[in-house]
């Protein structure tokens, strides 16, 4: 096989190949033995003819179809070997000529896998963030958890902020009930901010029993299309009013949060706790800040076929993200004034995909560079710890396909490159 390899780009590579007549004779043979366990041939079982007596059976374009798709598929995966070019995608093939029995030659046309030149990744100058905790953090906490436990008195006053308000309501826009916009019995903590600007404050100052108009507008961002900035009227009903009182601060009201015996002990928990967390978003934060100085000092082409995967992927997550807070992308898109998807994909979406591709070429680098191995063990752990958070028997099964098991090792490497990464940096 003769190969002449030109780079039409960093990310794109077109070859050249001759096939010999000894190559074409075997991919030949090959097809013929195929061929052989389909055809019938008087006084042979069918799968049982001889490659011999096939070939005088066979049609000779039957024949050279297969000895040319044989002598393809061969020839394109060792032209990329001995190139030294890994493909990302099938190769585009363009057959220049092809005579049977004699000679081949075309072109293999793909996208590949780019030459990173990694910047000085052991002088980086991201810094970790130092971890904190006030007094404040604290007690914000002991505060959810006084509400927690706090108690609601009926109260035969007018309602004021903090109290809780059993209601009933209509809300009309051009005196046409809207969808979601009436309820009964509603219970709604006054000042929590959970309807629109006004609605909350209005309750203020009525009593039980008062049956009051109150004319709003909503958000010009609501999600809701139609509702965008409309002037709606929510006639209310207060049914009754609640006092919330919450508990004082003692080491009974500790002991029935958890595990305490004192409110030290809480507070200390507390503590510790939001330690943990602030310095698990430091450690994250870090990795990052390295991981994308890195990056930018490095030379890194883009595959335009992993930027578009990538987009594919953060699209999936953004709609499974909206979906779980009850909104679709097109409410998303229209909320934040983008013309169409295409818009929001070149405006959001085309340089996180292509920064994504950069890091994950870059830390694939960098971990040949470093001889950085995820053990079998270390496989084995990550699968184990996945599978105590898989819920269903089928989805931990899905853990066991081959598919799965390259994902997760692939992630395993990359996260010890990481802790590689900063390891070096933070000595």
């Amino acid at each position: 096989m003769k190969l002449s390899t030109k780079h039409l780009s960093d990310t794109r590579v077109e070859l050249t190949i001759e096939v010999s007549k000894d190559e074409l004779k075997d991919a030949e043979l090959v097809a013929l033995s195929k061929i052989a366990k389909e055809i019938k041939v008087p006084g042979f079982r069918q799968g049982k003819v001889p490659a011999s007596v096939a070939a005088k059976h066979v049609n000779g374009d039957d024949l050279a179809q297969h000895t040319l798709e044989n002598a393809l598929s061969k020839s394109v995966a060792e032209a990329f070997t001995q190139a030294g070019v890994q493909a990302l995608d099938r190769p585009e093939v363009e057959v220049k000529s092809f005579v049977p029995g004699d000679s081949l030659e075309f072109v293999a046309t793909s996208e590949i896998l780019p030459k990173i030149t990694l910047g000085d990744y052991k002088k980086l100058t991201a810094k970790p963030e130092k971890v904190s905790v006030t007094k404040k953090d604290v007690d914000e906490i002991i505060d959810r958890i006084k509400k927690g436990y706090a108690e609601k008195q009926p109260v035969d006053r007018k309602a004021k902020k903090g109290d809780e308000a059993n209601i009933d309501f209509v809300g009309k826009k051009d005196g046409v009930a809207f969808e979601g916009g009436t309820a009964e019995g509603y219970d709604i903590v006054l000042g929590s901010d959970s309807f629109i600007p006004g609605f909350e404050d209005g309750i203020i100052g009525h009593q039980a029993g008062d049956t009051f108009d109150l004319e709003l507008k909503f958000p010009s961002h609501y999600h809701v299309e139609e509702l965008k900035g409309a002037a709606v009227v929510f006639t209310v009903t207060l049914n009754a009013v609640k006092e919330v009182v919450e508990p004082e601060l003692t080491d009974e009201l500790a002991a029935k949060a958890g595990p305490f015996t004192s409110v030290k002990e809480l507070e200390d928990d507390i503590k510790a706790e939001i330690t943990r967390q602030r310095q698990q978003e430091s450690d994250d934060k870090l990795k990052d800040s390295l991981v994308g100085e890195l990056v930018e000092k490095s030379e890194v082409p883009v595959p335009d076929i992993l930027a578009q995967d990538q987009m594919r992927s953060i699209e999936q997550d953004m709609v499974q993200n909206l979906m779980q807070r009850g909104l679709t992308l097109e409410m998303y898109l229209a909320e934040k004034n983008f013309k169409d998807k295409d818009a929001w994909l070149d405006s959001e979406v085309k340089d996180a995909a292509a920064q994504r591709v950069k890091a994950g070429l870059v830390l694939a680098e960098l971990s040949k560079e470093l001889k950085v191995e995820a053990t079998q063990e270390e496989l084995l752990e990550r699968m184990n710890q996945l599978g105590q958070q898989y819920p269903t028997e089928d989805l931990r099964k899905q853990l066991k396909t081959p598919e799965a098991q390259r994902d997760i090792a692939n992630r395993l490497l990359t996260d010890k490159t990481v802790d590689k990464l900063v390891e070096i940096n933070t000595k």
